[in-house]
């Protein structure tokens, strides 16, 4: 993992960057920015891949279907070929090696914020490249899975709310009481870090769930 303070030490050498919020796992970053008015939101998250609980790659695909407005840059010390493309599919705007100096980090959230730009470190794009020469049909977004936590009722219940089905008649269908409805779609809300049935429908239809 990354050392959080280390990173944080880099970025307070800059005078012009405002730290909003660290976090040490993927739930702990939802759970930041679901409580955080949209006008406070962070422009630029870095990420690492390797979190307990709940992994960067899952974390950026929740988080970018939630709030597409922030960028996303990986640091960690992994180059690996697999690990860069699934968090390019699931909407990291660059990759950083997790050694780069703070003139780096600043010179990445600059790049994102106000060019859409794609910063990574050499070795990772001197590697991208050669993977991409290997390609020669265009890379289609992957959809990402579902969470492990969402269990078999609660995709069951997640597919009726996509549908349009209210609480009372899911409870029909499923033979179950409307309270037990209501705590699964509670749970469900919980564990994709959302507060809304629209939130929920709009991450089942990105992610292709359903």
């Amino acid at each position: 993992m990354v050392n959080r303070n280390t990173f944080m030490q880099k970025l307070k050498v800059t005078d012009n960057l405002q730290l909003v919020f660290s976090a040490g796992n993927g739930n702990e970053c939802l759970e930041h920015l679901k409580g955080l008015p949209h006008q406070s939101l962070p422009q630029v998250i870095f990420m690492d891949l390797e979190m307990p609980e709940m992994d960067g790659i899952e974390t950026i695909s929740i988080a970018k279907s939630l709030y597409p407005q922030i960028h996303f840059v990986v640091l960690t010390i992994f180059d690996d070929d697999e690990k860069i493309f699934e968090a390019i599919k699931a909407g990291a705007s660059g990759y950083l090696l997790k050694h780069e100096p703070a003139a780096v980090l600043q010179e990445a959230i600059i790049n994102v914020v106000e060019f859409g730009g794609a910063p990574m470190s050499p070795a990772i794009a001197r590697k991208t490249l050669k993977l991409l020469s290997k390609t020669t049909a265009a890379v289609e977004v992957a959809s990402a899975a579902m969470p492990d936590a969402i269990t078999d009722r609660e995709q069951e219940i997640l597919q009726y709310m996509v549908n349009g089905w209210d609480a009372k008649r899911i409870s029909s269908a499923l033979s179950i009481s409307v309270l037990t409805v209501r705590k699964h779609i509670a749970n469900i809300y919980e564990k994709l870090h959302v507060n809304s049935k629209a939130q929920v429908i709009s991450l089942a239809h990105k992610n292709k769930w359903v």
